[in-house]
């Protein structure tokens, strides 16, 4: 069977982010899921002399090895000040450094969320503008707005975000 990596680019214990990505992919019927943390992989940030006085940390070697057995991957971020989360940079710049392409050119979805109503606009734009130039096979990518109106009992809530993310989450099992 096929296996999708599902994680958010928060290491925040209260994620929003990482509640959405359990709750999509709980949507994923034809293939195996594996959730995971970013908190469970942290590391330095990154540098060059780092790198070369210290090597990578064990956490990045476990994580990419993970990234390596999957055959694609559901992705949520949140927004910080604009942009990608310093932990998820930190992570995408560790990864990109294990030879090969961060995200091994297999289909990959983004998802982003927030309180506010953009859900995330700013942050999903940058991730399907620059991640491909890692090798993400982008499926595509959808910003969930106003979170906490949208998210009830941990279960999205009938209307338009739902049938998007359903509808991203069949063409990323039909991609695997």
């Amino acid at each position: 069977m096929k296996k999708i990596l599902a994680f958010s680019g928060s290491n925040s214990v209260n994620s929003i982010n990482q509640q959405l990505v359990t709750i999509a992919g709980a949507f994923i019927e034809k293939a195996e899921v594996e959730t995971i943390n970013l908190r469970d992989y942290p590391a330095v940030i990154y540098g060059t002399e780092e790198e070369s006085t210290n090597g990578f940390p064990d956490t990045i070697k476990a994580l990419h090895e993970k990234m390596l057995q999957a055959d694609g991957y559901l992705i949520s971020s949140p927004e910080h000040n604009g942009s990608i989360p310093a932990v998820f940079k930190n992570t995408i710049d560790w990864l990109s450094r294990m030879g090969g392409k961060t995200f091994n050119d297999k289909p990959t979805v983004f998802l982003a969320t927030s309180p506010g109503a953009r859900g995330g606009a700013s942050v999903l734009a940058h991730l399907l503008a620059i991640t491909p130039y890692q090798g993400a096979n982008v499926i595509g990518g959808h910003g969930v707005g106003s979170y906490f109106d949208k998210v009830v009992d941990g279960e999205l809530v009938a209307g338009t975000d739902k049938e998007t993310v359903v509808q991203l989450i069949g063409k990323l099992e039909e991609a695997l």
